[in-house]
């Protein structure tokens, strides 16, 4: 159980001020978000696997169908750099070893 002196000490560490009556409902509110924390400490979950969703969910994705863009010389002209029919970017990688 936590008690109003443990949540005077928590604020002075977090730096926040906080009244008396925000003292006490806090207290009464952590309290309460600890006795919830003990009833799931004492569920059985020996047979659930480890998982970071409760429900399923997959990618929805469309086939990727490769379609030559018309105006492709447009394109190239806009680029601050092109080198033959490409862009021409900065190294970012050091492929020597």
């Amino acid at each position: 159980m936590i008690d109003r002196e443990q949540v005077h000490k928590v604020a002075l560490l977090a730096r926040l001020e906080l009244t008396s009556e925000e003292e006490e409902q806090f207290t009464t509110q952590l309290g309460n978000i600890l006795d919830y924390i003990e009833q799931l400490n004492e569920v059985d979950v020996s047979d659930v696997l480890p998982t970071t969703r409760a429900i399923d969910v997959s990618n929805v994705t469309r086939k990727d169908d490769l379609q030559p863009y018309p105006e492709r010389e447009a394109i190239l002209n806009s680029a601050p750099e092109q080198e033959g029919e490409f862009f021409k970017v900065p190294k970012i990688m050091n492929t020597s070893d």
